[in-house]
């Protein structure tokens, strides 16, 4: 019988095989494995990774990890060929990290890193999104990634697109925005 604790073992003995990193991602959304069940391995809001209460020390394993996850709804699972196990996500499972602000074809473009090295061109097709919470009125910035997964921008990286951002009127009311390859993007 297939247990958390061995798939989690088993994942990183395939992951790490030969010690190589990811070059390229794996195509995780052509994988579609029944669920297996579900493991503790847990994606803190801080961007943290925690197995069984202990957290991950290699950023190796994290980004192998990273690699193969894949979201359905809202739910989240670490995925194989042949295996698919659920994991939790208290927030984002990703998180921007830094941010740099460039120019391309003749328009700004802000390119934002994740702690797993993803490099992002903010974009149509990478945009970045803000939930204020109605409680305290306090932004939730994220970044789409990849794959319908999510980034939250981390406050200093949000701090810093507050510095570049222009005070817009929407529907009457002023709110701030940023621009990146062409588009406008509300932060605030």
């Amino acid at each position: 019988m297939k247990t958390a604790k061995d798939a989690f073992q088993r994942l990183v003995d395939e992951l790490t095989a030969g010690e190589l990193p990811v070059k390229s991602l794996p195509p995780v959304e052509a994988w579609t494995p029944p669920l297996s069940g579900r493991m503790d391995l847990v994606i803190r809001r801080d961007g943290s990774w925690v197995h069984e209460g202990s957290v991950f020390q290699r950023q190796p394993l994290v980004k192998l990890f990273a690699s193969i996850l894949k979201r359905e709804g809202d739910d989240y699972f670490l995925v194989t060929p042949v295996e698919k196990w659920q994991i939790t996500v208290e927030d984002a499972p990703l998180l921007v990290t830094s941010c740099q602000i460039d120019s391309y074809q003749g328009n700004q473009s802000i390119v934002m890193t994740t702690f797993t090295d993803d490099i992002v061109l903010v974009s149509e097709k990478n945009p970045i999104r803000v939930v204020i919470n109605r409680q305290s009125n306090e932004p939730s910035p994220y970044l789409l990634v990849r794959r319908n997964l999510e980034a939250k921008i981390s406050r200093s990286v949000y701090y810093q697109l507050s510095e570049l951002a222009t005070e817009v009127s929407v529907e009457g009311e002023q709110r701030y925005s940023v621009t990146s390859m062409g588009c406008e993007f509300l932060i605030g």
